[in-house]
Formats: structure tokens, C-alpha cells, sequence
């Protein structure tokens, strides 16, 4: 009787238990010496409970039958009977994973205010215990004797950039040019399997959320103990994209991000439980997705990428609740609609445009400005002749509707692939002795640039590398004063900047203090050759041609520091190496900016004048940005490097 009751809690029919005692005699002979006979893992193997999830029976078959000969898992040859019944046995130890994702275990605590809390345990070690309550909720709790204290974090990180308007910059000042000496690794977390991670961490009420492809982790932010992990399987055009993931972002109890086949999903901050999953565009269109959303009032904002493959880009909006979308602005104008007259030729159709980078947000007049990318079959202009609106730009959009209260075009006609996927910083300075809300940028062209967020009016814009082929300047009109002999040519023509651009989607800071925006920068150039990739199809890239990094000169990668009244160079901090790194920057009211360096450092410098006052080395190629927040009364620097989440604070 006891065996029939717990075949019906694991969500089977009474008719499947005795296939369900020939599958666990399977798994035990199989399975068991790595995961352990319950599934819950062993001294070889992961427990594998909710990594089931991932799989489908003709996957999670094919899994078993082939391995991972690469991370320690043989093959197993199972006949296709036995196959059955060992696949059935494992949606067993999945629905119990599922039904008691904590392992079942209760407890009764008494916290240090007197306080008598009970519930099911996630996670503890000697100093840390983390409970989910009856509510769902969670606690983060420390150990104080025979009792525990509660914790969380007094300063939160709660989007990508931190706040919406995309600067890193925070007013913590507990880590100081003073004790910086003393800043030290306090825990590290590995996303297991995961490769160079492209992720910011985002941190809310204590628990942090990180990301890879398709998968979030949920953390204690002041000890890296896991909470709970959401992973689904990726699917659509793997060819095309998705082989990344920027983050999360956090509003009210939801976490929002994108999946590699387009989709937007909402997950519950506590629990990792999927709340709604909205289609953004058809992944067999060659749509895919990576960056993280930007919450706006009560709508959540993405974009997509696919620029390289012929997908149109657009912004979406959708609503924090249910999902629902509530509107869309595309990128490339449909055949008769205003701007559609940029596009003279057969292109329109798979114009590119993409919107996959986060954009930032200015609640106060509820405006979006969101950047967007490089047209399609980028190296070969011949079939999409005209500037190609809304290409290379910046959209300020109404947060409300969508609907476009200005634009501006970095780089007109591109034929290089200067996405202007960097981030927008939105700031309040005086400018020319009057307070000015602004925005600023470095473009991908090699041009910064400031605006007058409000209007769009361009206040300045002003050359930030030495190599810089394309263009003379930015003229009156706004518009960069193009120079002949760049376009790609069937023999291939060199052209600075490269096709990295002078900066990318890595994150840049500005520090008030300082007047100084800093960006990390590349000093390379490229051989663009101009082909004919014929027609667009599903699945392919659309590119128009190629390009190449060219050794003269030699690429390098140089942290700079920008007044952003003049345009002028302040400070530089030339990185030794290769020039292939893509970490950006985070600088602090203590005057400090944080960043990671071409060698692989974790790097903190005077913010005034660069001189580099402390390092820590992971040897990992940077693909992210730091980040801060203060938990637990402690400043912490975290930041992702290789396939780990490392966080830093001062050691007493």
C-alpha cells in the first residue's frame, strides 16, 4: 500500500509501478554509482532531480545513450525496452525533486529578536542557513550561537546597469582608495557547465540571480549558496545565436529574462517557479535573444538579436503581471511607412536592426532610449541603398505607447557592422553653466557623443581613438562627414576601426565627481571584403561579405577616461595583450573605477587618474562587467570571470 500511495504522489498510475521497479533496478545498475540510488547525486555525479526538466524522453534517451564523454559521463548501450522503463523510473526521482525541492527537511529556528521561525531548509553551512517559509518567501539567515540572525542586502543592484538609467556608478563608499589594499575573494560560485559567462549579477533583498544560457541561479548574496537553479533546454536555430545570457532584471517579486529561441519568461524571485513565457518573435525566422530586460513602471522591456541572420529587429514591451504585450516598435520600417524610403532595394525585407542590447530608462518623462544594431548582409550595401532607418541608432520611445519621440543615426549606410549596442548613461550635469539632462555615448564608430536626452539635440560629439579611417568628423547637420575609399571591396579594404568598433556593448561608467565617462576601448583596424552571400534563408547567416583583423596596427586595448564637456582624453591605461577581452567598467563616489584588464586582472584604479592601486588575477578572458551592493552592512564587488561568480569585500 505504501509503495502504490508514493507511485501517486510521484504523479503515476497504479498500472506503471511495476515498470517503474524494472526502471529503478536500472538506474541502480547504471545510474546509481555516479547519482546515488535516490538521484541526489554521489561522490562522481550531480544529484539530477530538476536537471530533468531539461530533457525530453527522446533527449534525455539519446543523453544516456551517447554521454558527455568530456565531463565524465560514458555511454550506456540500453535496449530500447529497458530504455523505456529506466526513462519512466526517472521522471520519478523528477516529480519528487519537483514536489520537495528543498530534500523535505524542516526546521524550527529561534532568531536573535526572539522571533521562533520555521521552515523547509535550502541551505546551510556552519555560518549561513537559508529557509523558504510556509509563504514561499525566503530567509537569509547567520548563525549566533544556538540562534540565527536575519540578514539581506542594505543596498540593492536590481537591473543590469544597476539603475535604469545604464550608469555604473554607486554612491557606496565603504571600499576606499584607503583600503582598497585590503579588498579580498570572500566566495565564488561556479555555474556548472557554463563557458565564459557574459552575465551582470543582479542583486534583490539579499539574493542575487545570475545567469547563462537558459538557465538562472538564485544565490545568497553574502555567502554564493545556491537557492534555487530554473534551467529549460535550448531549442530553436542554434546556428544563428543564443550561445549567451547578460542577466535578469528584478521587479517586485518577478525575475525577467530572455531564452536563446526569443522568448521573455517571468519566474518567481523565491521559488524560480515560471510565472508566464511570451513569445518574442519565431526562432526559425532566425530570431534569438540574450540581454537583459529593463523593467519600466509596470511593463518589462527587450529586444532580439539576429542582425547577422536577416531578422528585423524591434522593441517590445510587455506587461510585468501577465506577460501580455502591450507594444512593439520596429527597427525596419514595413514597404510604405515613413522611413521605408531609406531602404531603396530588396533588403527592407531582412533589414537587420537588431535590438538585442539592454537600453535604459528615464521614469520621470516615462521615456525608453534604447540602442539598436548594424543592418543585415552588413559588408554589401548594393541592395539596400539609403541611410537604412532605424539602423545604428538611438531610439527614444515613450515608455507608455512606443511611440517614437526621437531618433539619431550613429552611422548611416553601415557597412562595417558598428552595432550602436552600447550603453546609453543618462545623467543631470550642468552644461555651459545650465542644468541639462544628458545622455552620453561611445559609439562603435569611435565618435562619443552627448545629447540632450529631452529633445535628442547633440551637444557634442568628438573622435576617442587614434584610428579612425572612415570619417573626418561630425558635421553640422550631425551627420559624420564620410570619406572616400572605405567602402568593402571585393579585394578588401582596411578600415579603422575595426569590426569590434572602438568600444562595444561592455559597459562603460561615468563619476560626477570626476567629469570622467570611462569606457574601455580597442586600437585595431580590418580588412572588409565585399561578396555576394545570395539570397536570405532560415537557419544562415547574412553578412555580405567578411572581414579581418589586420596586424598593422597592432590591436590593443586601452581603458579611457573622457571629460564629457570637451571631449578630450583625459587619462589612459594601456592593457597589455591581444586586445580581446570585453569587460567594462564600475566606478564608485570613493573615487575608484573597477574594471577588468586585457591579461585577466580584476583591476581598481584612481578614478582621477588611472594609476592602478590593487588587482586581483583570475586568469579568464572578460566577457563581463562589475557590479556592487552592500549586504549585510559590507560592500561587495562582484563580477563574473569564466564560468565563475566572484565576490570581493574588505577583509577586516
Amino acid at each position: 500500500m505504501l509503495a502504490w500511495l508514493l507511485m501517486i504522489i510521484s504523479g503515476l498510475a497504479v498500472q506503471d509501478v511495476e515498470a517503474v521497479d524494472v526502471g529503478r533496478q536500472a538506474f541502480e545498475s547504471r545510474c546509481a554509482r555516479c547519482h546515488g540510488a535516490d538521484g541526489n547525486g554521489g561522490d562522481i555525479g550531480p544529484p539530477i532531480g530538476l536537471r530533468l526538466y531539461a530533457y525530453n524522453d527522446r533527449e534525455l534517451g539519446s543523453l544516456i545513450r551517447n554521454g558527455l564523454p568530456a565531463r565524465g559521463m560514458p555511454p550506456s548501450r540500453v535496449p530500447s525496452p529497458e530504455m523505456a522503463q529506466l526513462l519512466n523510473f526517472l521522471r520519478t526521482i523528477q516529480h519528487r525533486a519537483a514536489a520537495s525541492p528543498t530534500g523535505g527537511k524542516k526546521l524550527q529556528i529561534q532568531t536573535t529578536e526572539g522571533k521562533t521561525i520555521e521552515g523547509h531548509v535550502l541551505g546551510e553551512g556552519f555560518y549561513d542557513l537559508q529557509l523558504r517559509t510556509a509563504d514561499h518567501r525566503v530567509l537569509l539567515l547567520r548563525r549566533a550561537g544556538s540562534r540565527f540572525r536575519e540578514v539581506t542586502s542594505d543596498t540593492d543592484w536590481p537591473t543590469y546597469n544597476g539603475e535604469p538609467g545604464g550608469n555604473r556608478y554607486t554612491k557606496l563608499t565603504q571600499i576606499s582608495q584607503d583600503n582598497i589594499a585590503h579588498l579580498a575573494m570572500t566566495w565564488m560560485f561556479t555555474l556548472p557547465g557554463a563557458g565564459p559567462l557574459e552575465v551582470t549579477p543582479v542583486v534583490v533583498g539579499g539574493m542575487m540571480y545570475v545567469t547563462g544560457p537558459n538557465e538562472c541561479f538564485a544565490l545568497d548574496a553574502g555567502s554564493g549558496r545556491e537557492i534555487w537553479h530554473y534551467k529549460r533546454r535550448r531549442t530553436g536555430t542554434m546556428s544563428v545565436g543564443g550561445g549567451a545570457n547578460r542577466g535578469v532584471a528584478v521587479a517586485g517579486d518577478r525575475v525577467f529574462m530572455e531564452t536563446n529561441n526569443a522568448h521573455i519568461i517571468a519566474l518567481n524571485r523565491f521559488t524560480g517557479e515560471l510565472l508566464w513565457d511570451s513569445e518574442l518573435a519565431d526562432s526559425r525566422k532566425n530570431y534569438f535573444a540574450t540581454s537583459a530586460p529593463l523593467p519600466a513602471r509596470d511593463l518589462v522591456i527587450s529586444g532580439v538579436g539576429g542582425g547577422e541572420h536577416g531578422a528585423n529587429g524591434f522593441v517590445a514591451a510587455h506587461d510585468q503581471k501577465t506577460g501580455r504585450e502591450i507594444w512593439r516598435f520596429s527597427t525596419v520600417p514595413r514597404p510604405g511607412e515613413p522611413g521605408s524610403e531609406t531602404w531603396q532595394g530588396k533588403d527592407i525585407e531582412h533589414g537587420g536592426a537588431p535590438t538585442w542590447f539592454t537600453g535604459s530608462y528615464d521614469p520621470e518623462p516615462d521615456i525608453v532610449y534604447w540602442p539598436t544594431g548594424n543592418p543585415s548582409r552588413e559588408y554589401n550595401g548594393d541592395l539596400r541603398k539609403g541611410d537604412n532607418l532605424y539602423s545604428d541608432c538611438i531610439l527614444a520611445l515613450e515608455g507608455k505607447t512606443g511611440r517614437l519621440k526621437w531618433y539619431y543615426q550613429f552611422t548611416p549606410h553601415d557597412l562595417w557592422d558598428w552595432d550602436a549596442t552600447e550603453t546609453p548613461v543618462l545623467v543631470d550635469a550642468e552644461w555651459q553653466g545650465q542644468p541639462r539632462k544628458l545622455m552620453l555615448h561611445a559609439d562603435r564608430n569611435g565618435f562619443f557623443y552627448v545629447f540632450d536626452r529631452r529633445d535628442g539635440t547633440l551637444l557634442l560629439a568628438k573622435q576617442f581613438v587614434k584610428y579612425l579611417t572612415w570619417s573626418s568628423g561630425i558635421g553640422p547637420d550631425g551627420r559624420p562627414i564620410k570619406l572616400p575609399g572605405q567602402e568593402p571591396t571585393p579585394a578588401g579594404t582596411k578600415v579603422c576601426p575595426s569590426q569590434d568598433g572602438a568600444t562595444n556593448w561592455f559597459s562603460p561608467s561615468f563619476n560626477p565627481a570626476t567629469s570622467l565617462y570611462y569606457v574601455q576601448t580597442f586600437e585595431k583596424c580590418s580588412l572588409y571584403t565585399k561578396s555576394d552571400s545570395g539570397d536570405w534563408e532560415p537557419g544562415k547567416a547574412y553578412l555580405g561579405g567578411s572581414q579581418r583583423t589586420t596586424p598593422d596596427p597592432a590591436p590593443q586595448r586601452i581603458l579611457k577616461a573622457i571629460n564629457i564637456f570637451t571631449g578630450d582624453i583625459a587619462w589612459t591605461l594601456p592593457e597589455p595583450g591581444p586586445a580581446n577581452s570585453w569587460g567594462g567598467t564600475l566606478t564608485t563616489a570613493s573615487g575608484l573605477v573597477i574594471f577588468g584588464e586585457e591579461g585577466g586582472s580584476l583591476i581598481a584604479a584612481d578614478a582621477a587618474h588611472g594609476h592602478p592601486l590593487w588587482r586581483f588575477q583570475t586568469n579568464q578572458t572578460w566577457k563581463a562587467s562589475p557590479m556592487t551592493y552592500m549586504f549585510d552592512g559590507k560592500q561587495f564587488i562582484a563580477v563574473a570571470a569564466g564560468p565563475n561568480i566572484m565576490a570581493f569585500a574588505i577583509q577586516d
